[in-house]
């Protein structure tokens, strides 16, 4: 009997230093994982740039004398365009879309997806209360950046996923309402920041990712 509870032990000891083992493999792997896709993808910048482009329209629009219903429209239609934009500005930045091998890769386009399903919020804005339209697209557009930061192994997104829909409720809240184009604005200031921020982690990514190339 003693024998069986030592020899069990010794089976659960072991079965514990392989999961361990594997459970570090695995996060090893993982963290190569997103480094690979940090780099290939240069943190998504096509995207970040197209959305700079969009969102500089969006301003535009919120400065005419449009109603806000109007305008609100205007701005879904201007939206349209926002993923044939980013593949043409991939060939320009020289981005990779599909990172073959890479079994996170899919996980970028389900991200992505996920802000569709606030799109019914969008509607009922829209045909409630058009003047807060703007805020709310901005808001949930903002906010979809933050679990990229551990996709792209980047802090960038996080932190600006923060600022974007902090600092545009700030805005809505002190302006007044033939202003609200400085929402937008914002957003493009924002979006700037983070083109920045993300093109100086992508060059850091790069080293490490260069260096583990190498080893």
């Amino acid at each position: 009997m003693y024998a069986n509870a030592r020899y069990s032990k010794t089976i659960q000891h072991s079965i514990f230093t392989i999961v361990t083992k594997q459970t570090t493999m695995n996060q090893n792997d993982l963290y190569k994982l997103r480094l690979e896709l940090s780099v290939k993808a240069k943190n998504g910048i096509d995207f970040i740039v197209a959305a700079i482009i969009v969102w500089s329209v969006i301003s535009f629009i919120w400065t005419l004398s449009f109603s806000d219903y109007d305008k609100s429209v205007l701005t879904f239609i201007v939206g349209g365009p926002m993923l044939p934009l980013a593949f043409l500005l991939s060939k320009v930045l020289k981005t990779t879309w599909t990172v073959k091998g890479n079994p996170l890769e899919p996980l970028g386009l389900w991200l992505n997806f996920a802000q569709l399903f606030y799109f019914p919020m969008l509607v009922f804005v829209l045909i409630m209360k058009p003047e807060y339209f703007i805020l709310c697209y901005v808001i949930i557009t903002g906010a979809h950046f933050f679990p990229y930061a551990w996709y792209y192994k980047t802090k960038a997104f996080a932190v600006m996923a923060g600022i974007i829909s902090i600092g545009s409720m700030a805005i809505a809240l002190a302006v007044q309402a033939e202003n609200l184009y400085l929402i937008p604005l914002f957003m493009v200031g924002s979006l700037l920041v983070l083109a920045v921020w993300l093109l100086l982690d992508f060059k850091k990514n790069k080293r490490e990712y260069d260096q583990h190339a190498r080893s």
